[in-house]
């Protein structure tokens, strides 16, 4: 199975009245951090959570969570790409150096 695509690399805080929610396990929802069905076609799917009375509550965005759909810091974990150069052929990454 393909890894789920990181909507944002922070939880998202929420105030949620009971009932039922289906967190998006994809990655790909324009409803973050909710299910909007753009999990069609792949080997994903919602989770459905039930939230029985009024509370505040950090969804994982990551999609990296040991315990989804609630944040666990795993986004702390995530490595930040190597910043790469546009204007080089390569690619070659960016270096900065102190100037004396």
């Amino acid at each position: 199975m393909e890894e789920p695509t990181i909507a944002a690399k922070e939880p998202k805080p929420l105030e949620l009245a009971p009932g039922t929610y289906y967190w998006c396990a994809c990655g790909r929802s324009a409803k973050q951090p909710f299910c909007d069905g753009s999990h069609q076609g792949t080997g994903f799917a919602p989770k459905a959570f039930e939230v029985t009375e009024r509370k505040r509550v950090y969804l994982c965005q990551c999609k990296r969570s040991a315990n989804p759909p609630f944040c666990d810091g795993s986004h702390q974990k995530l490595q930040t790409p190597i910043e790469r150069n546009p204007r080089s052929e390569t690619g070659a990454c960016l270096q900065t150096r102190a100037r004396p």
